[in-house]
């Protein structure tokens, strides 16, 4: 798929398709009343009997039957002007793309680039059609015998002048870029566990960084063991597949800076452990690495974009099964960070590897540590579907992560991190345990993990938003989200003054 950026009259451009954004409770005017009137007023007699105003979410399509130079015509509903934002725009492109896309169109033009939410620059607006579009036509057919054959090949985002070109191609190629990687971050999540185990998640990590030229290092079960990562050992001894720690560096920033380090959970597939998962939509545990995904799409995004950052990642990774050998309930493991820890719950396996990956982290002297993870059902309680659980020790690095999750699309709330909560996960026999309480699970996780931190420090619990299952948003399709990426970079950009 291509875009192209070109300044012409949306009401004359020769086209298979034809994408304009109308706003609800205005009059047709300029394109929109020329189109109409070469579709006989169709347009205002929709508006006139109710079928489409313009409010948000509608939609509207028709073919011109060759009155007009395009050939299928669909007006995006925006709502009112006053109420823009770039997610509306994100997930107009989205729907629309789709919309073209089940036509078996192949080519058409957008206007969505042309509209201006207020106090944003129309760069940003091009970024936002190009990844709503990208991220609506991904597709994963890896495993089906007959796929699609109906593919969008080429795009054109209608500009209003010759001299804004420019940006928008700016904005359209960033946004490209961003939603290649977000894509990319939903192929590892999407892959079944027999395909994306740790050892193939570390592949695909050294891929990237021979591609970007990124320095990669990967330790398997002797080095994890010589380093006395317990909590990642602990983890792994009930499976075959052999652990794996990731370790991505992005180095592109100033010398004196300190990086940025992210932190992905890389759980290949959580059965539970000995404390089993009930068996209904267990397939959906091939996601549990989705945390290690963002932190691969995010650093090659940083790389493709070349961000002038210095980006760490890590990525501690390993299956949860319930082996002979696998950790029992009430058995004690050693941190990397010192802390000891006793496992009452074996399916509370992410704090456990996370442990070692945050205390690993103290390696960089990193300006902050960001950890992703689809951490607690907790978190889905309290939040559902549409935001991440956020908790921090740093009020400043909390709001800027907030920011990057509204400007994105991939909203963040922030949740309290009180002393109590870390009274609840005081152990009898050893420093802490890896569960509270029932009541207050999602923080009583993130209080886990604020013991094995030093400096600013932020988490992000992702389990009821990286895995879709439901119709949401137009850009999202079934399964992995690829949440993370997107914000991770909009924060670092935030975070270091890009």
């Amino acid at each position: 798929m291509k875009f192209i950026v070109s300044a012409c009259d949306l009401a004359k451009v020769k086209t298979e398709g034809l994408v304009v954004p109308m706003f609800e409770g205005e009059k047709i005017a300029g394109d929109i009343k020329t189109l109409d009137g070469a579709l006989g007023g169709f347009i205002a007699r929709s508006a006139k009997n109710g079928v489409f105003e313009g409010k948000y979410g509608q939609s509207l399509s028709t073919d011109s039957l060759g009155n007009a130079p395009a050939g299928k015509i669909t007006l995006a509903g925006m709502g009112k002007r006053e109420e823009l934002t770039l997610e509306r725009v994100r997930q107009a492109a989205g729907g629309s793309a789709r919309t073209m896309r089940n036509a078996g169109i192949r080519n058409f033009a957008t206007g969505l680039a042309m509209i201006r939410p207020g106090g944003v620059d129309e760069q940003s607006v091009a970024q936002a059609v190009a990844e709503g579009t990208t991220l609506a036509l991904y597709s994963f057919e890896n495993f089906k015998s007959e796929k699609s054959k109906k593919k969008i090949e080429n795009i054109l985002a209608a500009a209003r002048s010759k001299s804004d070109e420019p940006r928008l191609q700016k904005g359209v190629d960033k946004g490209v870029i961003l939603a290649e990687a977000a894509c990319m971050a939903r192929d590892l999540i999407n892959l079944p566990g027999n395909v994306v185990t740790p050892t193939y998640l570390a592949e695909k990590a050294r891929e990237t960084a021979n591609k970007y030229r990124l320095k990669c290092t990967v330790f398997g079960p002797k080095e994890i063991e010589k380093r006395k990562m317990g909590g990642l050992m602990a983890v792994a001894k009930g499976s075959r597949q052999p652990a794996r720690f990731i370790i991505l560096e992005y180095m592109k920033g100033p010398k004196n800076q300190k990086p940025v380090a992210l932190v992905g959970k890389g759980l290949t597939f959580d059965t539970g452990g000995i404390s089993i998962k009930p068996s209904e939509r267990m397939e959906e545990m091939k996601a549990d690495m989705s945390g290690g995904a963002a932190v691969i799409g995010a650093i090659r995004a940083a790389a493709a974009l070349k961000l002038k950052a210095n980006i760490v990642g890590l990525i501690p990774s390993t299956e949860n099964m319930p082996g002979g050998s696998a950790t029992k309930p009430g058995d004690v493991a050693t941190s990397l960070s010192g802390v000891t820890m006793e496992i009452i719950n074996t399916d509370a396996e992410g704090r456990l590897i996370l442990s070692d990956a945050l205390a690993y982290s103290k390696k960089f002297d990193p300006d902050c540590v960001v950890d992703i993870a689809t951490l607690t059902g907790a978190c889905m309680v309290a939040l559902g579907y549409y935001a991440s659980g956020l908790f921090g020790n740093d009020d400043q690095l909390i709001e800027q992560i907030r920011e990057a999750g509204e400007a994105t699309g991939e909203r963040c709330w922030p949740m309290p991190l009180w002393p109590e909560y870390e009274e609840q996960i005081k152990s009898e026999v050893a420093d802490i345990k890896n569960v509270g309480p029932r009541w207050g699970g999602a923080i009583t996780a993130a209080a886990f993990l604020k013991k094995h931190v030093s400096g600013k420090w932020a988490h992000l619990d992702i389990a009821g938003t990286a895995y879709n299952t439901e119709k949401g948003r137009p850009y999202l399709s079934y399964g992995g989200v690829g949440i993370g990426v997107r914000q991770m970079i909009s924060f670092i950009e935030k975070r270091l003054g890009l």
